[in-house]
C-alpha cells in the first residue's frame, strides 16, 4: 500500500490535503492524474448506465438540504457509529473495529469509556444565526436527492416502471476513525442509483444490476471482486436485502461497491413526514408506491481499486519497472509524444505537430525531459498505454517509432496512419 501511495503522489495522482500545514485527518486533494482519472471514471459510469438506457434520469441534487429529509430518512436518529475512548492516551476508536481485549491500539492500556453513539453527519447552519433554527447537514450520501425528486420526475417525464433515477455527488461522513488512504475518508463522491420497481419484480432486478455491477467491474478493469451477502442482523434499517462487493485491497478485503433493496421505505417515509403524494399511478388507475434497488458506486474506492489492480513492479535485469496496467479507455494519458532530442528545432517542430494532431481525439501528453528511457519509465509509472517518438528517421521518412507499454515492444508507424492506429488498439 506503501508503495502504491507514493507512486500517486510521486506522478500526481492524490495529495494529501492540506499537505503544507500538516494535513487534515480524512481529507484529500487529487493532483492532474488523479483528477483525470476520476473525471474518466464518472465519464464511463455516466455513458454506460444513465446516457446508454433509455429507463434513466439523471439529476443533481443539492449538498445541503431541508433537515427534515434527515429525520424522515433514519439520518438524525440511527446513522451512528459505536465511539469508545482510551483513558490513558485519549485516542478514539470505533469500538466495533477494534478488539478491547487485547488494549489500545496506540498505547496498550485496558481502560476504556463506555461505548456511546456518534452520528456521523456534519451540522452547520443556513443563515446568518446560528441557533437550532438554522441548523442544516451535509448530506451523508446521495440517495435522499433522488427519493425528495421522485415526484419531480414523474410530473416532468411520466416514466413507465421499472426506471432509475441516478447521480453523481459529493457526501460527507464525520468518520471516527479515517484510514487506509482514499477507502474511508471524510469527503467523498457516490455515484448512485435508485432503480423503482414493483414490489413483485424486486428479486429479478437486483440479480440483474448486480450483474451490471460485474459488467462494469470488468470494462474498467477491477479484478479481485467477491460478493458477500450481508447477514440479516447485519442489514442497515431500511434494507431487506443487501449484497456488499468486497475487493482485496493490501490492507485487507473490504467493500468497493452495493447494492441494497430498501423496499418502500423512504418513499413512504417521506409521504408520512412531507404530506407529499409519492405515489405511482399506472394507466389502468392502480396507484401504488414502488420499491426500490439501489446500486453504489464510490468513486474514490473506484479510484484506489484500480490503482490496486494496475500496480505491478517487474524485476528487470538491471532494474526495477513500476508500471501501471490501466485499462487504455481508463488510463489518464493515452498517448505520450516524445521528441527525440529537445535541441534540434526541426525534430521539435515535427513532434509538435504529432502533439497537435493526436491530441484533437486522444488524451496526449507532451513529455521532452530527460533521455527515453526515463520518459519511458516515467510514462509507465502514469499508466501511460503508448509512447511515440519522433526521431532522425521521422524527418527521412514521415514514420515514429510506438511502443507498448505491456509488452514493451517498439514498431515504426507512419505518422497519417496513427490516429487509425491507436483507434483500433483502443476497440480491442
Amino acid at each position: 500500500m506503501d508503495k502504491i501511495m507514493s507512486l500517486a503522489k510521486r506522478r500526481g495522482f492524490i495529495f494529501q490535503g492540506s499537505d503544507i500545514y500538516g494535513g487534515l485527518t480524512g481529507t484529500w486533494d487529487f493532483g492532474p492524474m488523479g483528477v483525470e482519472l476520476k473525471n474518466i471514471v464518472k465519464r464511463l459510469w455516466w455513458d454506460m448506465f444513465i446516457t446508454r438506457r433509455s429507463d434513466m434520469y439523471g439529476i443533481e441534487s443539492a449538498i445541503l438540504m431541508n433537515p427534515k429529509v434527515w429525520e424522515a430518512s433514519g439520518h438524525v436518529q440511527t446513522f451512528t457509529d459505536p465511539l469508545i475512548d482510551c483513558k490513558k492516551c485519549k485516542s478514539r476508536f470505533r469500538a466495533d473495529k477494534i478488539d478491547a481485549s487485547k488494549g489500545c491500539p496506540n498505547c496498550g492500556a485496558h481502560e476504556f469509556t463506555e461505548a456511546r453513539a456518534f452520528n456521523l453527519m456534519f451540522k452547520t447552519h443556513a443563515g446568518p444565526v446560528e441557533d437550532s433554527g438554522s441548523q442544516v447537514y451535509l448530506r451523508p450520501e446521495t440517495a435522499q436527492g433522488m427519493f425528495v425528486n421522485f415526484k419531480n420526475i414523474i410530473d416532468s417525464f411520466h416514466p413507465k416502471l421499472p426506471f432509475g433515477i441516478a447521480q453523481i455527488g459529493k457526501a460527507f461522513r464525520n468518520e471516527i476513525t479515517p484510514g487506509n488512504s482514499i477507502f474511508r475518508s471524510r469527503e467523498f463522491e457516490q455515484m448512485e442509483i435508485e432503480y423503482f420497481v414493483r414490489e413483485n419484480d424486486w428479486e429479478k432486478s437486483f440479480e440483474n444490476w448486480l450483474s451490471e455491477m460485474h459488467r462494469w467491474m470488468k470494462m474498467i478493469g477491477i479484478t479481485n471482486a467477491h460478493d458477500r451477502e450481508v447477514p440479516k442482523e447485519d442489514l442497515a434499517h431500511y434494507s431487506k436485502r443487501t449484497v456488499d462487493i468486497d475487493f482485496d485491497y493490501p490492507f485487507g478485503r473490504e467493500e468497493l461497491y452495493g447494492i441494497a433493496y430498501r423496499t418502500d421505505f423512504d418513499l413512504k417515509n417521506h409521504i408520512e413526514k412531507s404530506g407529499a403524494d409519492l405515489s405511482y399511478l399506472e394507466d389502468d388507475g392502480n396507484r401504488f408506491v414502488p420499491h426500490v434497488i439501489e446500486p453504489t458506486f464510490g468513486v474514490e474506492r473506484t479510484i484506489l481499486a484500480l490503482l490496486v489492480s494496475a500496480f505491478e513492479e517487474q524485476q528487470l535485469e538491471k532494474d526495477t519497472r513500476t508500471v501501471l496496467h490501466f485499462k487504455p479507455q481508463v488510463a489518464p494519458v493515452t498517448v505520450a509524444v516524445f521528441p527525440l532530442v529537445s535541441n534540434k528545432e526541426n525534430i521539435l517542430e515535427k513532434a509538435r505537430g504529432v502533439y497537435t494532431e493526436l491530441k484533437k481525439e486522444f488524451r496526449t501528453a507532451w513529455d521532452d525531459i530527460g533521455n527515453v528511457g526515463k520518459r519511458y519509465r516515467r510514462q509507465d509509472e502514469i499508466g501511460t498505454p503508448w509512447c511515440v517518438t519522433i526521431d532522425y528517421d521521422t524527418l527521412e521518412n514521415d514514420t515514429v517509432t510506438v511502443r507498448d507499454r505491456d509488452t514493451m515492444q517498439q514498431e515504426r508507424v507512419a505518422i497519417g496512419d496513427l490516429p487509425a492506429f491507436f483507434r483500433e488498439k483502443l476497440k480491442a
